[in-house]
């Protein structure tokens, strides 16, 4: 009898030190739980409902756009305003405003927000850095955009340049993360060469980084020499593997062109026909799924690129006329891009085969956009070197281009790891 009781009291205590076990391995970074089971939570729902304190008695500086919403799509705007224990003093708008009324390139001049009577600055165009005379009335400058997960997307210079006016005026910054679109494990396409930098890729990053805005800023803060006062403040529940139909989550649109989620999901490679004399079909109901112009045959181009057999995606013959942009008002023919299966689909590799496909098919009509005095096409500033557009033009394949990146990128994956959070 006296052995059968040790026995028992030794299952007991070993599945005590199984449970223990299991509830630390299931910690993550501030000894948060992992998210496995937690409900879904945005940055923003987790400062305002567990860490406020983190804002309280400060002055609260806010940069956002229309993503900036909870899971109610309440805004994030009024949320802060009518907290009672939340002093909101002033917002800071990206491209295409606090209210995302303007379209790309448009200038948005300072206003008084008629919603909250507070001041709105922009940080496009003129002034892409905040001055000290705009952060006058902040301790703490918090930013809440949704990212699409995309090197040439702005908001997260915009982020970038904030987080250095932050640590010129001794003022904290704060991340409130969100989704990364494409989801945070794959990594495509080349890695910025510094001499092409600009406010489309302004950091040595690939074209498709795989990272939260909060896990970009550690590594911008870091690995770039900001050195900004920063706070990320996590989801809860989202997992590295999620797009963003995994989510819980509506789709807010980040910019005027940028609608759908399967918008974001092609953008990374068929943006960069914006480089080129096509129309990367802006002015369309489906921007960057549309593309084409007056001189291509439909039929012919949207064969040759299925007949490529690209992953995931495939092609129908489409026509469209643009009511702004290239080709305004002009009869356009090519492709609209289905994506078939978004895990096994590759967006950057699809986008140049779609441009190889195009100089290759059309060598009278096709160009890219022309260089500046330095030499500099804004296909190279996309894409992020001088050396891809003149491979293409030397007739080299995609897959030697491919090759030729693959060291550098995997260097980048190697610097990544150190900044990944979920």
């Amino acid at each position: 009898m006296k052995k059968l009781i040790l026995a028992c009291l030794a299952i007991v205590f070993a599945a005590g030190s199984l449970t223990v076990a299991a509830f630390a391995d299931n910690k993550s970074n501030n000894g948060k739980a992992k998210g496995k089971d937690k409900p879904f939570q945005l940055g923003v729902e987790v400062l305002l409902d567990e860490q406020k304190d983190l804002i309280e008695e400060k002055r609260v500086g806010l940069i956002t756009n229309p993503t900036g919403v909870d899971k109610e799509l309440n805004s994030i705007v009024d949320r802060l305003h009518n907290d009672p224990d939340v002093n909101l003093t002033s917002l800071y708008g990206p491209e295409h405003g606090v209210r995302g009324n303007a379209q790309a390139g448009d200038y948005i001049e300072y206003y008084i927000d008629e919603t909250t009577g507070l001041p709105v600055y922009s940080l496009y165009g003129q002034t892409r850095k905040p001055t000290p005379e705009m952060l006058e009335d902040v301790d703490v400058l918090l930013f809440d955009i949704q990212d699409v997960g995309t090197r040439f997307y702005t908001y997260i210079y915009t982020m970038a340049y904030a987080m250095e006016a932050a640590q010129e005026n001794d003022i904290e910054f704060m991340v409130l993360d969100r989704p990364n679109p494409l989801s945070g494990t794959k990594v495509e396409g080349p890695v910025l060469d510094p001499d092409y930098a600009s406010f489309v890729g302004n950091y040595p990053i690939p074209l498709r980084h795989g990272m939260t805005v909060g896990e970009l800023a550690e590594l911008f803060n870091k690995e770039f020499d900001i050195g900004a006062d920063l706070t990320v403040v996590e989801m809860d529940g989202w997992k590295r593997n999620m797009y963003y139909d995994d989510t819980p989550l509506e789709f807010v649109l980040p910019s005027p062109n940028m609608p759908t989620f399967d918008t974001a999901m092609v953008y990374p490679g068929a943006a960069l026909i914006e480089g080129t004399n096509l129309s990367e079909g802006r002015g369309t109901t489906k921007p960057f799924e549309l593309i084409g112009a007056p001189y291509v045959n439909s039929t012919e181009f949207a064969a040759e690129l299925n007949d490529l057999h690209l992953p995931g995606v495939s092609f129908r013959a489409a026509s469209f006329t643009p009511s702004f942009s290239k080709h305004s008002g002009t009869l356009s023919n090519g492709v609209q891009i289905h994506i078939d299966h978004k895990q096994s689909f590759h967006p950057v590799e699809t986008g140049l085969h779609i441009v190889k496909t195009l100089h290759d098919m059309y060598p009278e009509d096709f160009a890219f956009r022309a260089e500046n005095s330095e030499g500099v096409s804004f296909f190279d500033n996309l894409i992020g070197n001088g050396w891809i557009r003149e491979a293409i033009e030397n007739g080299e394949s995609v897959e030697s281009i491919k090759a030729k990146w693959e060291s550098e990128l995997e260097e980048f994956k190697d610097v990544r790891e150190n900044y990944l959070v979920y």
